[in-house]
């Protein structure tokens, strides 16, 4: 697939240059591609200019402050954007419906939950986000929650190749901020919920709100059903981005005005919903997911769904058969004596509030909770999340997470000084293998912070490590 660059860039100086792809990473650059050199928080991309040249690049997309190049030069006053918008020309295709979810957590269970209400009814579907691209031929790797503009593009290509029709994706704040998803073209926007995360990249909680609002703000368009959590705090904000964009509100939760929930009843492994859509009154519903958040998220992928015009039989039908998303309140298994055990990605402090919550009303016996923090990231979040650990569980194990290039040591520390009353067990593995042999008839056992990850990075090595293959194999040896 080959373009000019003025397909790319209409107007632009050498414009007959012939483009054979394009990268924003100077290690990738093959003969004939596109170089952007970006700013980053960490690497200014104007440093990599002259590599990129040598490597056979056949144009560079920069700000002003790169100087005269050798080869063509596109000048952009926001190169991010213009590269989202040149990254949508190259490619071309994208599925006829796309949905963009933004929120601290959740994103990845509604985007799932999305894909397979709209599969079971036939339709072929998608999602993307830090799980990857999952569409009918299997996963796709994309490496990050909001994937850079180019692999985007390419990914929602490829989709469309596999006959896709809807997708659902992640809009995280990072990608928001960095224009990468300004050349999708959305369907429907969403806002899941708002607390405290990403302040080592953020300078505040206003500069982070703001990035969210991105999406209903610059890239909502009038007509566009734009679907809020009603339960949220940040509801007035979102809600008054989409009125100021003529976009229709969907809203969903307990407070809800177009779908809402009545009624939660918890059962073991899963619980019964009451719901009214619009103001109709629905059979009872048995969702096979624990945990109230997870109703939510189902709901909000509900919302998407029916917002978009899906037959509300259907949609209800999707959610009475929704699996559980990889990493994301999953089940391992039972010991011998029936206590449970649950993986989950929660990393914030709300994220692992509202988890201890949720699955308490599931726990008969202790509830107890396994998790650290990750180094080199926010740090004001450590003693946070130990207080609510402490609060909200019977016995609290503090862990390593991702230390990176912090001393593990301290981070735990950190969390300890918020929760005196936790054990200190630094090796994850140890964590896990002690607290499951101590499982109790009735305990609940939560292993929060790293979800999906199957690698655990220390330094800046990533070691093979999965808390979903380490508990399991705990669990089979208390069966033994």
């Amino acid at each position: 697939m080959t373009h000019t660059l003025n397909d790319l860039f209409p107007g632009c100086e050498k414009g007959d240059t012939v483009i054979t792809g394009m990268t924003a990473d100077s290690r990738k650059v093959q003969p004939g591609y596109l170089f952007a050199a970006l700013k980053g928080s960490v690497t200014d991309g104007g440093k990599f200019v002259a590599d990129a040249i040598a490597k056979g690049a056949a144009a560079i997309l920069s700000d002003s402050s790169v100087g005269n190049v050798s080869v063509a030069h596109v000048v952009a006053e926001e190169p991010r954007k213009a590269l989202a918008m040149a990254a949508k020309r190259f490619h071309e295709s994208q599925p006829a419906t796309i949905v963009a979810v933004t929120g601290t957590n959740g994103k990845s269970s509604t985007v799932d939950f999305c894909r397979q209400i709209w599969a079971r009814a036939g339709l072929k579907a998608a999602s993307m986000g830090t799980l990857g691209a999952i569409g009918p031929e299997g996963r796709i790797d994309v490496g990050h929650t909001t994937p850079d503009p180019v692999t985007i593009h390419e990914t929602l290509a490829l989709l469309a190749g596999q006959g896709v029709t809807h997708c659902a994706m992640e809009a995280s704040s990072h990608g928001l901020e960095q224009h990468r998803l300004d050349g999708v073209d959305l369907s429907a926007v969403t806002f899941l919920n708002f607390t405290q995360d990403h302040l080592d990249y953020h300078q505040s909680m206003e500069e982070y709100l703001t990035a969210k609002l991105r999406l209903f703000r610059d890239l909502g368009r009038q007509g566009m059903p734009a679907i809020v959590n009603a339960d949220s705090d940040q509801r007035d904000d979102f809600e008054a981005a989409a009125l100021g964009k003529q976009m229709p509100i969907v809203s969903f939760g307990w407070r809800g005005e177009d779908l809402w929930i009545d009624e939660i009843m918890p059962r073991a492994t899963g619980q019964v919903l009451h719901l009214f859509w619009r103001d109709v009154e629905q059979k009872p519903l048995e969702l096979p997911l624990i945990g109230e958040f997870q109703a939510l998220n189902a709901l909000a992928a509900a919302a998407i769904c029916l917002s978009l015009g899906m037959e509300v039989g259907a949609v209800f039908d999707g959610l009475a058969h929704l699996q559980p998303v990889k990493g994301r309140m999953e089940f391992i298994g039972k010991t011998a004596t029936g206590a449970a055990v649950f993986v989950d990605y929660a990393h914030t402090p709300d994220g692992l509030d509202v988890l201890l919550r949720a699955v308490r009303p599931h726990t008969a016996g202790r509830l107890k909770v396994i998790f650290g923090c990750g180094g080199d990231r926010d740090a004001k979040k450590r003693p946070l999340m130990g207080e609510i650990a402490q609060r909200q569980a019977d016995d609290v194990i503090v862990t390593d997470d991702n230390p990176r290039t912090e001393d593990a040591a301290l981070i735990r520390q950190a969390i300890l000084a918020a929760c005196p009353g936790a054990r200190e067990i630094g090796d994850r593995g140890d964590a896990i293998r002690t607290v499951v042999a101590e499982l109790k008839k009735g305990d609940t056992l939560v292993i929060a912070g790293k979800g999906h990850e199957t690698g655990q990075i220390i330094g800046k090595e990533v070691h093979p490590f999965s808390d979903q293959e380490t508990a399991l194999a705990a669990l089979e040896g208390t069966l033994a």
